[in-house]
């Protein structure tokens, strides 16, 4: 069983619910329906809410948003409630005209705005957040938003309200200071607290901005300063700790709010949760209406900094409008459902301050009424399976290196079952992933397909928390082909996307109407691409446009021109090809790509990925040949991780320790392969590299030396960024002395 969170904040749930407001009575029986109120960004008109009587039960942990302790111990008082409510329908929002008269693109300017790239194909209307969430409010509003473990057992936050927590949170910085176009800096696990005090700062005027957990002070700092935060709102005493060194060196910053954890101590200017619910008790209703009215869908509202692999990070300004669209349209072509079909049921676990996550979790969850349920804070580090056994998602996502796991994890289960149960999964994988890639979009599966999905392969799903789960997603960094195939194999699809921080998450989309291995999707309509500088294979840069692309990068205008051209076109940098159908495939990044002293352009990852399908043995693989004669290879071995750490340990994975057995080595450990140069292994690895060569197009693709590194790459090693992507300048530099060694003249 997952452990539940402790927390330091309680606040109003039962008092929400007994309150005398209307719109919190029981609700009528049309289905997903509630009454009508007013959006304060709305021309001002005066209804009377209807009453409505409809029992919201959803099942455990789908179940009734019940009372909640999250909103224990604190009124919302009548006056606030009935404010919020009062007015009239937000099915008015779709109305109304926004002023968006700027001509310029793009913009450095947090206060600035921007023209809209509206296309014809898509005609939305702007909308902003707050309209966003007042629409699904009409249609969402009793269904259960949030679900989050407390004591060992789920509890549930309603639409309406997570929306009250919003406004609340909202006054509450406003009382603490947060000024208009200053960001809200959130470091912190996913949580409730993390949504509505996001969804708050935009109502509030402000700019949310995620940081990473793992940041370091120093890059805290950076990034803080960077985007004027006049509140940081951190979870535990560890994120606490790193903002008080720094704290001196922030002009801006005003405040400190705590949500999982208490202060050790009483500190100025350091508050609970619970306490900044409180002081917004002190802001008028009015005031945040105000502020709403006065928002426009071509404004600033989310920061997403990118990683930095070089250089400091860039923060990706996105605008209202970017949130909305992308909300509502990324994620229609990936086929997720708006509650009145099916409400989606997903589980909150990846890093918040990655768009990725921001995107999926927090924005489409309230475009479409979802269920996002809360992983445990050491998620990634073995508990991510006990929730989704639990909640049973519908739709799920994760960055290639949690399928990875949940990969080797079930290899390594298999090969510690008997001999009878190891074959039948065996069989079952064999014959469904046969089905799967030689008829990938029939319907119709031979009887002994059903028979193995049946007998084996709907246990393991079910096993995993995926028995309910219609559709998995991945990005954020390249998959092998070979998890591709292990998932297939338990017929499982895994659709990817293609999109970056700088167009607001998803760009191209995979769905199961829209699928084809190994490609990032097709377009989401409304969107645009052009492929610029193709080679005679069709690869050329990848070029973008539509409502997806960014405002720019805030106060970096020379990096800005460099992304966006003069016809607002974002220049990605990577590489791709359309395929007739208008499916992409991703070849690599034009930075990354090594050109030989011959003049030869060579794209690695193809290679890279030709290794490490080879040679099952192989975690990581890095091409090196930059303006040098020929190529060579890093190598690093399969091993498992720190249960507290996630670091890489010695120890060889089963999946490395069979491919050890299968050609004759007793090794167990990385460092017993490398220190001894274990033989069979080294041998075994040449063989595997010359069959890739085999294949190669020429000669000045060949691997021609290579190196087994003695410790697998990682976030606390380097050679990852937090999401997990290669940081290749950081490797040629960490590993210089082996790679100088490659090329050294042999002295006569």
């Amino acid at each position: 069983m997952a452990h539940s969170r402790p927390t330091s904040c309680h606040w109003a749930t039962d008092q929400l619910l007994n309150s005398e407001c209307p719109c919190l009575r029981p609700q009528s029986s049309e289905a997903g329906r509630s009454c009508s109120f007013e959006d304060p960004s709305m021309p001002d008109s005066r209804e009377t809410p209807q009453e409505s009587g409809q029992d919201t039960s959803l099942g455990t942990p789908r179940e009734n948003a019940g009372t909640s302790s999250l909103t224990d111990g604190q009124t919302l008082s009548k006056e606030s409630l009935s404010h919020a409510f009062e007015h009239s329908s937000p099915d008015k929002a779709k109305d109304t005209q926004f002023d968006c008269p700027e001509e310029t693109l793009w913009t450095t300017r947090a206060d600035g705005r921007v023209r809209l790239r509206m296309d014809p194909s898509c005609s939305q209307p702007p909308s902003t957040v707050h309209q966003m969430f007042y629409q699904a409010l009409d249609k969402y509003g009793g269904l259960s938003a949030l679900g989050f473990k407390r004591q060992g057992k789920w509890e549930h936050v309603s639409y309406f309200q997570y929306y009250l927590l919003s406004r609340k949170a909202a006054k509450g910085f406003l009382k603490l200071g947060l000024e208009r176009a200053h960001s809200v800096a959130i470091l912190g696990f996913n949580a409730p607290e993390w949504f509505f005090s996001a969804v708050g700062t935009v109502f509030a005027g402000g700019i949310v901005t995620g940081i990473y957990t793992t940041s370091s002070p120093e890059a805290c700092q950076y990034i803080a300063h960077d985007c004027r935060a006049n509140i940081l709102v951190v979870d535990t005493q560890k994120q606490l700790e790193k903002i008080l060194k720094i704290w001196k060196h922030l002009p801006h910053l005003k405040a400190v709010v705590m949500y999982q954890e208490p202060p050790p101590k009483k500190m100025p200017n350091v508050y609970t949760m619970e306490e900044l619910m409180e002081l917004g008790n002190e802001v008028p209703e009015e005031a945040l209406d105000t502020i709403i009215r006065a928002q426009q869908p071509n404004q600033c509202c989310v920061l997403v900094y990118t990683s930095g692999t070089t250089g400091n990070p860039k923060g990706v300004m996105l605008s209202q409008d970017n949130i909305t669209w992308t909300a509502r349209f990324g994620s229609q072509a990936g086929e997720i459902q708006p509650a009145e079909i099916q409400q989606e049921v997903v589980v909150s676990y990846l890093p918040l301050s990655h768009i990725a996550a921001q995107i999926y979790d927090l924005w489409t969850g309230i475009q479409w009424g979802a269920q996002v349920c809360f992983a445990e804070p050491d998620a990634l580090k073995g508990s991510l399976v006990n929730t989704l056994r639990e909640v049973e998602p519908t739709s799920h996502m994760g960055v290639p290196r949690v399928w990875e796991k949940i990969m080797e994890r079930i290899q390594e289960v298999a090969s510690q079952s008997g001999f009878i149960r190891r074959k039948m999964l065996l069989w079952a994988m064999s014959v469904t992933l046969e089905q799967n890639l030689s008829c990938p979009s029939s319907d119709l599966k031979p009887f002994t397909a059903r028979l193995a999905d049946y007998l084996v392969l709907a246990k393991v799903r079910q096993a995993l928390g995926f028995a309910k789960c219609q559709k998995n997603f991945y990005g954020g960094a390249p998959m092998t082909a070979e998890t591709q195939h292990f998932f297939l194999g338990l017929n499982i699809r895994l659709y990817s996307g293609y999109g970056l921080s700088e167009t607001s998450g998803p760009h191209f989309m995979s769905s199961p109407y829209n699928y084809r291995l190994y490609s990032s999707g097709r377009l989401v309509p409304g969107c645009r691409v052009k492929l610029v500088n193709e080679d005679a294979e069709g690869n050329g840069e990848i070029c973008l446009w539509g409502r997806t692309v960014f405002m720019g990068y805030l106060n970096m205008e020379d990096k800005t021109c460099e992304s966006i051209d003069a016809d607002g076109w974002l220049h990605t940098g990577d590489a791709g090809r359309l395929d007739a159908d208008g499916f992409l495939y991703i070849t690599g990044r034009l930075k990354e790509l090594i050109i030989t002293a011959g003049g030869e352009n060579i794209p690695p990852v193809p290679i890279e990925e030709a290794v490490k399908m080879e040679l099952p043995i192989i975690s990581n693989a890095m091409l090196i040949g930059d303006r040098q004669k020929f190529l060579s290879m890093l190598l690093t071995l399969k091993c498992t991780l720190d249960p507290d750490t996630s670091d890489p340990t010695d120890n060889l994975t089963e999946q490395a320790l069979e491919f050890c057995q299968r050609v004759g080595s007793k090794a167990t450990t990385v460092s017993e392969i490398v220190a001894k140069r274990d033989e069979a292994v080294y041998q075994a690895i040449e063989e595997g590299i010359q069959r890739v060569n085999m294949n190669a197009a020429a000669r000045p693709y060949h691997i021609q030396k290579w190196a087994i590194l003695e410790r697998d790459f990682s976030i606390s090693g380097g050679e990852f960024g937090p999401t997990m992507k290669l940081k290749r300048l950081t490797v040629l530099e960490k590993y210089k002395d082996i790679i100088d060694s490659f090329y050294q003249v042999q002295k006569k």
